[in-house]
């Protein structure tokens, strides 16, 4: 495969993710990080460095912006919800491992 097409499909199946995550608000950020250990914070940061490492400027919160689909304070307030006691147990466990 062409390594441009290989990128192509790459960027679009990416774009597919973004998607899905912005569709899918239900979906906590400690729910993927206790089951996927990567977070919506995690590819903005992904992003971040991406685009430094190639001579781009685009901080953090840009990149939040980007993965979230709106700025971060707005998802926070419309869709974050207060971590259960049972979510903080599962993620301080996957974390001590």
């Amino acid at each position: 495969m062409a390594e441009n097409l290989q990128t192509e499909l790459e960027a679009a199946a990416f774009r597919r993710l973004l998607e899905h995550l912005q569709q899918h608000t239900e979906v906590q950020n400690i729910e993927l990080m206790i089951v996927a250990d990567f977070c919506r914070n995690c590819l903005a940061k992904w992003y971040a460095a991406a685009a430094s490492a190639r001579g781009q400027a685009v901080d953090y919160e840009q990149a939040r912006e980007i993965i979230y689909g709106m700025p971060y304070e707005q998802w926070k307030n419309s869709y974050q919800k207060e971590a259960t006691p049972e979510q903080l147990a599962a993620y301080n466990l996957k974390e001590k491992k």
